[in-house]
């Protein structure tokens, strides 16, 4: 593991999950971390802070200032169908996963930049580049999400600053495993990890030359599958 020594990580959706594990991590690494979520956290210093109250996030981020790493990781999913024409499920989807991270990024961004140092990861996920059905609002929350970091990433990678996107595979977290209890397939192996392993891969590919940090990297093949064989593609993901 390499070092964060003397380095101010702030972390979201540090209560649980992915976002718990990485603020250990960088603890571990010798990083100052501060962990951000609606519960306290484990093991490291915590900020309660409801992420998708985009005026308390950009304070608490303010109070925390100089930010050299910002791992936002605060998730949420809903189920919903295009059926129900329910806009409320799409809005607070869209407050936690989409709106909540640009504000981290434009908050911390600027200051990285002036210091000519710094590293954002915005935690997505594969469905935003392999929907699948009953989960609208959730996918299109995590492309937004990786379109937004991706063009970040090309404007600030000359200045020093790293902006990554990490897709964790599916990990069995509370969100994840409900998924799968709602009625998801089972993931296959090979798109399965721990946040162990998530956590010690971010670590190691922050702050290097790839935008993705792909912890499963079978999903990376999905793209190239629904432009091949577009009928094969549709069978799959309707398995899923």
């Amino acid at each position: 593991m390499k070092s964060f020594a003397g380095l101010r990580a702030v972390v979201t959706g540090a209560s649980s999950g992915i976002g718990a594990r990485i603020a250990l991590d960088l603890a571990a690494a010798g990083a100052d971390v501060a962990g951000l979520a609606r519960r306290p956290s484990q093991g490291v210093a915590s900020v309660q802070c409801d992420v998708s109250d985009t005026d308390a996030y950009r304070a608490a981020l303010a109070q925390l200032e100089p930010v050299d790493v910002l791992v936002q990781a605060a998730g949420t999913e809903e189920r919903a169908s295009a059926l129900d024409g329910d806009l409320h499920v799409y809005r607070r989807i869209f407050e936690t996963n989409f709106f909540a991270a640009v504000t981290g990024t434009l908050a911390v961004v600027p200051g990285m930049v002036a210091r000519g140092h710094g590293v954002v990861v915005n935690v997505s996920s594969d469905s935003g580049r392999a929907p699948t059905a009953g989960t609208p609002a959730y996918a299109a929350s995590k492309a937004a999400l990786s379109a937004f970091t991706e063009s970040v990433a090309h404007e600030v990678r000359r200045r020093g600053v790293h902006v990554h996107v990490l897709y964790p595979g599916w990990v069995p977290t509370a969100m994840g495993q409900g998924a799968v209890d709602d009625g998801m397939a089972s993931p296959p192996k090979a798109a399965r990890r721990t946040v162990e392993q998530v956590s010690r891969l971010t670590l190691a590919r922050m702050g290097g030359p790839a935008i993705d940090i792909n912890a499963a990297r079978v999903a990376v093949l999905a793209p190239v599958v629904r432009s091949l064989s577009p009928r094969l593609y549709r069978r799959m993901i309707g398995k899923r």
